[in-house]
């Protein structure tokens, strides 16, 4: 297999529990690009112009048909092996594995898995732009109707938003918490088709480590600055590593 340190396959007939990570390098095998690195959406599009809060308030209608845009390409996505792979995991062994992800493609519950904490939400949600309503939370429209503008929220008339973090947002408390939970109580961590370099993710491994987890990074690069916290590298794409990983 390729990288350094493996072990090989996962032995979990201990009871170990396993959280994962995973970033957009997971999604790729599903049609979609990732964020950064090479063929990286943010190498051609300008974040602050439609992926801020700052943007939607600035311009909620163009920022509405950005995000419509985005949610129609995740829509026709589907799983792929490296999702099949962690989704089969959690079948084996219910209650045992939680699923971390940077992505907001919802393409984890869609291959099975239930135990999913998405930090930066889901473009399959829409919710209200002003903060402390929650009268318009719900499945986001489907992607292909024709409305250029936000729907007003239900409850308040301020327009609807998709429910994913924006560059200049915090993520939601509930979310921290049960991902650091997830990894406090973890016995294996993999971190999965992202570099692990951008906060809050970049402390995941660490706190992993502390807690005495067996960490591993499975990615088509080094983490660049390395990472001292990952006891193990195996280097290539998600979707081959992780099937042969997990047995």
């Amino acid at each position: 297999m390729p990288g350094s340190g493996g072990r090989g396959p996962l032995d979990l007939a201990e009871g170990a529990r396993v959280t994962f990570l995973t970033g957009a390098g997971v999604s790729v095998a599903s049609g979609l690009r990732p964020y950064r690195g090479p063929g990286g959406i943010w190498n051609e599009v300008d974040a602050s112009a439609w992926a801020t809060a700052a943007a939607i308030e600035r311009d909620p209608a163009s920022c509405w048909r950005a995000h419509r845009e985005f949610h129609g390409l995740v829509a026709r996505a589907q799983p792929n092996a490296a999702h099949r792979a962690i989704a089969a995991l959690e079948r084996r062994f219910p209650e045992r594995v939680t699923v971390i992800t940077q992505n907001v493609d919802s393409l984890h519950a869609r291959a099975g898995s239930t135990k999913v904490i998405e930090i930066h939400g889901s473009l399959g949600r829409v919710r209200c732009t002003r903060g402390d309503c929650t009268g318009g939370a719900g499945s986001a429209p489907d992607p292909s109707s024709p409305v250029e503008v936000p729907p007003p929220c239900p409850s308040c008339g301020r327009p609807l938003r998709y429910d994913i973090v924006l560059f200049d947002e915090y993520l939601a408390a509930a979310d921290e918490r049960a991902a650091r939970d997830a990894l406090r109580a973890c016995d294996v961590f993999i971190a999965a088709g992202t570099s692990g370099v951008v906060s809050p993710a970049a402390s995941y491994a660490r706190e992993a480590d502390y807690a005495g987890a067996r960490t591993i990074l499975v990615n088509l690069e080094p983490p660049e600055p390395p990472n001292p916290y990952f006891a193990e590298i195996h280097l290539g794409r998600a979707e081959e590593i992780l099937p042969a990983l997990l047995g």
